[in-house]
């Protein structure tokens, strides 16, 4: 995923009515908006460096997006928008083993009534259905965590994957660690007990798990390398 333009530094000042974040570029306060709806929890420390980009659209209200956050040195990717861009461009580079022999691929595939999954995958042999989650958290030097909050979308996709898995198609989970700090990931069964549930159900299922970590450039963020799942 690359940035159209230059990334601008700042210093957090604090989040509100959950889209908006104050940042102080230079000598000004910009007001940016927050493409997470999640906790964020243990990124939003005031005087943390943040990277904001920018768009010239007239027809948008806030000239500027949070992109990634420093926190203790390390960076995290918080656009949750990102993380489809982030696998697609994998995807077609060959960066993910697993589904290196594809044939095609179809960004949000519709499955059932109300469910559309990131990601389809076909090939020679089968059909794919690959559900992506965008991983900030880590409480613990090294280790990544999801969900950061109760997460009734994700264990909606868990149950919906299974489904798909009975009529036939192969069922993934990819969580995408959006920081260069983690080396180990596992869920946050503390924060979301029935979603790491229902995962461990799946896994039983059939339902593979794989975790990347990114890597951050001065242009953009693109997937890295595999990170190892703690069960």
């Amino acid at each position: 995923m690359i940035f159209e333009n230059k990334l601008i530094a700042g210093q957090f000042i604090k989040r509100y009515k959950r889209f908006f974040v104050d940042v102080r570029v230079k000598d000004k306060i910009v007001t940016a908006h927050c493409p997470n709806t999640g906790s964020m929890y243990g990124l939003l420390k005031k005087g943390n460096k943040v990277w904001l980009s920018r768009s010239d659209n007239p027809k948008r209200k806030l000239k500027y997006t949070l992109q990634i956050i420093e926190d203790c040195k390390s960076k995290v990717g918080v656009n949750t928008h990102l993380a489809n861009k982030i696998v697609l461009h994998a995807l077609e580079n060959n960066l993910i083993k697993e589904f290196d022999k594809k044939i095609k691929i179809k960004s949000e595939t519709k499955f059932g009534l109300n469910t559309r999954f990131d990601f389809l995958i076909m090939n020679n042999n089968s059909k794919i259905f690959v559900e992506v989650k965008n991983v900030t958290l880590s409480r613990i030097k090294g280790l990544a965590e999801f969900p950061d909050a109760v997460t009734t979308r994700g264990l909606k996709h868990i149950n919906e994957l299974i489904k798909a898995n009975e009529k036939g198609y192969k069922i993934f989970i990819l969580y995408l660690v959006q920081r260069d700090d983690c080396s180990t990931f596992k869920i946050a069964g503390d924060i979301d007990p029935e979603y790491s549930k229902s995962l461990s159900k799946a896994v039983k299922k059939k339902l593979k798990v794989l975790c990347y970590d990114c890597k951050f450039t001065s242009k953009g963020i693109k997937l890295n390398q595999k990170v190892k799942f703690k069960i």
